[in-house]
């Protein structure tokens, strides 16, 4: 059997460093921010801390003691429970959660609230609007991808595109219509100026220098919208094509008049297992609980 080979490569971790702190304004310092970070235990645990540290930040780590075992465990973008308490406990101006690859990125904000991917893709849309460096007037996003931010970037002069759920998605799109900024509620903020990926570390530093040209709390630069309500029910299935019942046909039909350009819907089956997710959003929160209850109920009946 053949074996591969082990190669190490010295200086990889300063070479990132340095490639992360060249996607930011020259001479940019974050002097006198207070910084909690979480790498989850995993890819960012030495780079994170010391880039910021480099770039002038008071630093408090948390997530970097990994074992082989314990990446992502109660920890990181998806689990920022810890961060949330530790910003309050240390009162930071800011708390990041990446996740164990480093690809995804949640903010916490200086009360300890989080700050999900769609509004720091508002932040960041707006931000490269300013700096004229959109390659197209519009930002790519999920079907997912709260409404609220689509009305937000109207209101700058951006359209928001489309796609089915998943970053690959968000990236093709990006790739075959000319967009450089794409991004999921999840923290995948992908930005092909620099990276053809997620990185969720760089997507901090654009985020930290906003808030550092604004000069604002975290909680006022990263509340661009009142996300919409929104309601999600689940609904498991053993076999067949629910979604072709006539029932749901019209169930469906009916939820779509009553939003009627008041919100959203999307009824889709699970891509790993046999459930049909359906999702409303919509100005009025009761309506939007009617009418997705009315799909999920027509869909339940349809599965017997």
């Amino acid at each position: 059997m053949a074996l591969g080979r082990a190669k190490r490569i010295d200086g990889v971790q300063d070479r990132y460093i340095e490639f992360a702190k060249r996607t930011l304004p020259k001479n940019i310092s974050f002097e006198g921010l207070r910084i909690v970070v979480d790498c989850a235990h995993g890819a960012a645990y030495r780079v994170a801390p010391e880039a910021l540290w480099e770039l002038g930040a008071e630093v408090i780590a948390i997530g970097v003691d990994p074992d082989g075992f314990n990446i992502n465990k109660d920890c990181g973008s998806t689990a920022p429970e810890e961060l949330c308490r530790k910003v309050r406990e240390m009162r930071a101006d800011i708390g990041i959660a990446l996740d164990g690859d480093a690809d995804r990125l949640l903010i916490v904000d200086e009360r300890g609230r989080v700050v999900d991917g769609d509004q720091l893709l508002a932040v960041i849309a707006d931000n490269m609007r300013a700096n004229g460096v959109l390659a197209k007037a519009g930002v790519v996003a999920t079907v997912m991808t709260n409404l609220g931010l689509e009305r937000y970037l109207e209101s700058l002069g951006l359209t928001l595109a489309r796609t089915v759920v998943g970053d690959r998605y968000v990236l093709e799109h990006m790739r075959e219509h000319g967009y450089n900024l794409g991004g999921e509620p999840s923290g995948h903020i992908i930005m092909s100026d620099f990276t053809t990926t997620g990185d969720g570390f760089v997507a901090a530093l654009q985020i930290l220098a906003v808030v550092r040209k604004l000069n604002q709390p975290v909680s006022q630069v990263c509340h661009r919208f009142e996300p919409l309500p929104q309601v999600t029910r689940n609904v498991r299935y053993r076999g067949g094509k629910p979604l072709d019942h006539a029932d749901v046909r019209s169930a469906i039909a009916s939820a779509q008049r009553r939003l009627d350009g008041h919100g959203r819907l999307i009824v889709r089956p699970s891509g790993t297992e046999a459930v049909i997710r359906v999702t409303g959003e919509g100005d009025d929160p009761v309506l939007v609980e009617e009418v997705v209850e009315a799909i999920a109920d027509a869909v339940a009946q349809a599965a017997v």
